[in-house]
């Protein structure tokens, strides 16, 4: 369980570490293009130089284009971008200043991959907590005059967190970028090496044993032979060290023997990638803008003139073609607003000349004291509309008000004409009034008599049936009594279960009644 202290003294680091992240330069390594395989891998061999300050994981789509970068740049603090291409004849870098440039356009005439370099060496020192810090960039011979070699070299270095010699902690420097211009053939090395401190002025024996693996004794008699004569070492484990590489460290350094005051030698070990760059040009925005230096074509002052002339001309045509554009637009939009005026004040016109009053002028009689509210008659009108789809008549729902469709004219409904006939819709005699079957001297259903015997399930001899034309019992123009039950060539009409069960019910009856009368 960590303590107060502890806790205030993580708190205090993890808001150092902020602090410090969002100050350093951040940098995007991704390619534009197709590339190839091999020039891919250096693209992700660029960004393992350059960690812990990029995004490792960058993916880029087909469909991304630089706008796309410049976009997330700003939130996520990326600073220069590093570009990679391909075409049929060379490969390209591009470093840019964001947000409005400088841009540098380089030529990689060689390379080297990571693994290219390792497989090369008899040993390597990599491992991943040397790339828990930023490399130490290390600058050589761009001390020489020249607009175009002092902005390389300040690109190059404020690429990379700048160090304070006086609070640097010399155990986060793990690594180290090494950048060599030849001004003779004007091509810049790029090197990325594995840094090493190791303690000097001891015999290769003692050396051993403070390392961590201990060396085989057993065939020593004493350990003066060791720390003596270094017997059973290989030549290889002991290296050459040299003023060159040999300093006193101002503080203690990780691993044995390396002591605060006390001599040590620093050791490089290429890890890769390898690059040898040739400067092409240099432009003053992001990709776009005034050519401030070019390897390749030189121009005299007569010709940038005239080239500054024409991209002022381009930029006046273009303010031109804006403001043009933001005229059309107003005119347009006043345009519209008049006729939208106009069409309103063409309505309000032809209402009264209808004679139809306004929305605006008609009052709202409201409700009388002694009549309720028509609300339920207004949902089975709503109702009624939703599921039969048409209007109801205006004496099936009397309260309920009778709506109106977008596009219909306000003319108000006209009163359905009656034929002569029949009624009004209020003199109808309801289902249960008693003289309702006695209208045109039609008997009721209940006032007829019924039959006996027989005739109770015969038809009446009145009657006649469907196409009856010749006498009274036929059917179908001549067919006779006893192929009436049968139907355009002698097949049996359909009929419904009820009747049937009728039917049988009355047959079942009047064979026992003809039993009875027999006994």
């Amino acid at each position: 369980m960590p303590t107060k202290n502890q806790k205030k003294g993580r708190e205090a680091a993890r808001r150092v570490a902020e602090e410090t992240f969002s100050t350093v330069p951040h940098t995007f390594v991704f390619q534009r293009g197709q590339i190839g395989r091999n020039v891919g891998q250096l693209v992700l061999d660029m960004r393992r130089v350059m960690e812990p300050f990029t995004a490792r994981s960058l993916k880029v789509r087909k469909k991304n284009v630089l706008k796309d970068f410049v976009a997330v740049a700003g939130p996520l603090g990326i600073t220069h971008f590093s570009i990679f291409t391909k075409t049929e004849n060379s490969i390209n870098m591009r470093l840019a200043r964001l947000p409005k440039g400088p841009t540098l356009y380089f030529h990689v005439a060689k390379y080297a991959l990571i693994k290219d370099v390792i497989s090369s060496l008899k040993r390597h020192r990599m491992h991943e907590q040397q790339f828990s810090h930023h490399p130490l960039l290390v600058l050589n011979n761009f001390g020489i005059e020249g607009m175009h070699i002092k902005l390389m070299a300040t690109m190059f270095q404020n690429m990379f967190p700048s160090i304070n010699v006086h609070k640097l902690n010399l155990n986060s420097i793990k690594r180290c970028v090494l950048l060599n211009y030849d001004p003779v053939s004007q091509e810049v090395e790029f090197r990325h090496y594995s840094l090493k401190v190791v303690p000097v002025g001891m015999s290769r024996g003692v050396k051993k044993l403070m390392q961590e693996k201990f060396p085989n004794m057993s065939k020593l008699e004493d350990i003066s032979e060791l720390l003596m004569k270094g017997v059973n070492l290989s030549e290889s484990e002991a290296e050459q060290d040299g003023d060159h590489n040999i300093t006193e460290l101002p503080q203690v350094y990780s691993g044995r023997g390396n002591m605060a005051s006390q001599q040590s030698a620093v050791r490089l070990t290429e890890i890769g990638p390898r690059m040898t760059l040739q400067l092409v040009k240099i432009v003053e925005g992001m990709g776009e803008g005034k050519v401030l230096y070019h390897s390749f074509v030189s121009k005299t002052e007569e010709e940038l003139q005239e080239i500054l002339k024409r991209k002022e001309a381009r930029l006046k045509e273009k303010e031109e073609r804006k403001r043009k554009q933001e005229q059309n637009i107003a005119l347009k939009k006043e345009k519209r607003d008049q006729n939208k005026k106009r069409s309103l004040e063409g309505i309000k016109r032809k209402r009264p000349q209808e004679g139809q009053v306004s929305d605006d002028e008609v009052e709202d009689p409201g409700i009388p004291e002694d009549q309720a509210p028509a609300e339920e008659s207004e949902d089975e009108a709503e109702y009624y509309r939703q599921a039969v789809g048409e209007e109801p008549d205006q004496d099936m729902f009397p309260s309920a008000k009778r709506k109106r469709g977008p596009g219909k004219s306000p003319i108000p409904f006209k009163k359905r004409k009656l034929s002569p006939g029949k009624g009004p819709p209020h003199n109808k005699k309801s289902f249960k009034s008693p003289d309702r079957g006695s209208k045109d001297g039609r008997k009721r259903f209940g006032d007829r008599k019924p039959l006996e015997g027989r005739n109770r399930f015969r038809k009446s001899d009145g009657g006649k049936k469907f196409g009856q034309k010749g006498g009274k019992g036929s059917r179908f123009a001549g067919q006779k009594k006893r192929d009436a039950g049968k139907k355009f060539g002698g097949q049996k009409s359909f009929k419904g279960r009820a009747v049937m069960k009728r039917q049988k019910g009355a047959g079942g009856k009047k064979d026992l009644k003809h039993k009875k009368e027999k006994n």
